[in-house]
């Protein structure tokens, strides 16, 4: 066996349709590196760039999601100048473009700080196991979040929920998590990998252009306003009716069975 990299890695692993996108540095609560956004970054323009993959997971190794970045390594590599995730490769915190089409599920479990939430809300829908202990935690440390998590908790949890856990940086569990909106399902420690699998799955089986163009249109609404997604979604779903995956969902509904898509 070769020797582990300090800074740890991303592991990938496809499952069908569904690519597996795992941190795993469990020796240090998977403490966020700049080779792991790196490899985090290459995880994500694997699943858009291929056409056999459907829907990421996002999960990690060990008890614990993460519990943050390694601010001295962070640190240092800031200096430098140079950007987490390079600029050609897509940004698994969506803080620039290219904008990931394909859908994201997160799992998360045990310590979920600072990162660990930006990433999470970076996703589409996360399923938390009921151990989880969130913090965004940047203004106990002189800084403020970087990845999203300022305004995405915002987006989410509306303006007093938010400020509650930004402005202090203190702790909050996986109830709360769901009662304010940023997970979607709690369930009990050790079960959220296979229901967020099961969930990621369900999706891969819809079609997946469709999919992909949901969730554009519903960035453009957030980002642009509705006006604006309300003319793309006109164009976009001229388009889908004439794809093979539209003809077979058309076929499968005379015909009474579950449809087979294949994203064309």
């Amino acid at each position: 066996m070769s020797e582990r990299h300090p800074e740890g890695q991303v592991v990938v692993e496809k499952r069908g349709a569904v690519l597996l996108i795992g941190l795993d540095r469990v020796e240090k609560r998977n403490g966020v590196t700049p080779k792991m956004f790196r490899e985090l970054g290459e995880a994500y323009t694997l699943l858009e760039s291929s056409p056999d993959l459907f829907v990421g997971l996002l999960h990690a190794k060990g008890g614990h999601f993460s519990a943050g970045i390694d601010l001295p390594l962070m640190a240092e590599y800031r200096k430098e100048g140079k950007p987490y995730v390079p600029l050609h490769l897509v940004d698994p915190v969506q803080m620039r473009e290219p904008w990931r089409r394909k859908p994201v599920v997160a799992a998360m479990q045990g310590l979920c700080f600072t990162i660990a939430i930006e990433l999470m809300l970076a996703a589409d829908v996360v399923i938390a196991a009921d151990d989880c202990r969130f913090a965004q935690m940047e203004v106990r440390r002189g800084i403020m979040p970087g990845a999203g998590g300022s305004f995405r908790i915002v987006e989410r949890a509306g303006w007093g929920n938010a400020m509650k856990w930004l402005l202090t940086g203190d702790e909050f569990d996986s109830a709360e998590a769901l009662r304010i909106g940023l997970v979607q399902e709690v369930v009990p420690a050790g079960q959220q990998f296979e229901r967020a699998l099961a969930f990621a799955q369900r999706v891969a089986e819809q079609a997946p252009l469709a999919v992909q163009a949901t969730i554009e249109n519903a960035r453009i609404a957030q980002g642009q306003g509705w006006i604006h997604a309300a003319t793309h979604v006109t164009a976009r779903n001229t388009f889908l009716y004439g794809t093979e995956d539209a003809a077979e969902g058309r076929r499968s509904f005379v015909e009474k069975r579950v449809a087979r898509f294949v994203g064309r």
